[in-house]
């Protein structure tokens, strides 16, 4: 049972979050709901052909998607933590653990390779509101909604070509398709691109990852151009569990924008 089984998501499968936001514009994360793993476990596996479990384990609420295995007559297993959300504490847990333990069978584990997402304030109808408090802090707030309206994948399963829209239609970011080359050879057919095998040996960065990087860049003000141009990173998002490290600690040490 090869992740190959699973399909590749549809654009409107696919749902978008915003990330980080200030007076300059908003980045945005690519994420799935579990009703989509439940409808492509069913799709692949049919619906007597997989099964899910949650264990507590301490403290912390634990999925377990299990597929049958035809050929050798068994259940295979993968498991993966939930975190907890700001409302419905149990529900919220135990959805986000199945949406972990399904990318862990390869359901939406192309979101991964998604690009850096920002969105300049011309294009969003980006607010600000200050605190009451004493600080009279300065909030950023965004009522638009995106949504993916195009994306292609290449035969590595990753993304290369992506189009986000607006709730009016209009196109607030696209990234051109990366499958040919300059010298015109097909990437997609070749799957061997010089991206490719960076993207491979750099890694990819986890969704919680790239959102605690995100909000250090808006925190310290760094330009994320900065950081891929510092560390000879192809896309902010594929980078190795060291190299990642090595620049949260040295984001950690710059002082706030603010």
């Amino acid at each position: 049972m090869g992740q190959d089984m699973i399909r590749l998501l549809k654009a409107d499968e696919i749902e978008c979050r915003i990330a980080t936001i200030n007076e300059k514009g908003l980045s945005l994360l690519l994420y799935k709901d579990a009703r989509v793993d439940q409808r492509i476990l069913d799709e692949t596996f049919g619906i007597f052909g997989w099964k899910r479990s949650h264990q507590c384990i301490d403290g912390n609420l634990y999925c377990t998607v299990e597929i049958y295995d035809k050929d050798s007559g068994e259940w295979i297993s993968k498991q993966d933590v939930g975190t907890m959300s700001y409302s419905e504490k149990e529900k919220g847990q135990a959805s986000d653990s199945f949406k972990r333990a399904c990318f862990n069978w390869g359901i939406g584990r192309e979101l991964y390779s998604a690009p850096f997402i920002w969105i300049p304030a011309g294009k969003a109808a980006v607010q600000c509101r200050e605190d009451e408090g004493r600080n009279r802090e300065k909030k950023f707030y965004c009522y638009d909604r995106f949504s993916v309206s195009t994306i292609e994948y290449n035969s590595n399963r990753e993304i290369t070509s992506l189009v986000i829209i607006n709730e009016k239609g209009q196109t607030v970011y696209a990234m051109k398709s990366r499958d040919i080359s300059e010298d015109g050879v097909d990437k997609k057919d070749a799957g061997k691109s010089e991206k490719s095998k960076q993207g491979k040996q750099q890694g990819s960065l986890s969704t919680e990852q790239m959102t605690s990087l995100l909000a250090e860049l808006d925190r310290t003000g760094v330009a994320f151009e900065t950081v891929k141009e510092r560390y000879k990173i192809p896309e902010m998002g594929n980078m190795s569990e060291e190299l990642y490290r090595k620049v949260m600690a040295a984001l950690s040490k710059t002082k706030s924008a603010a």
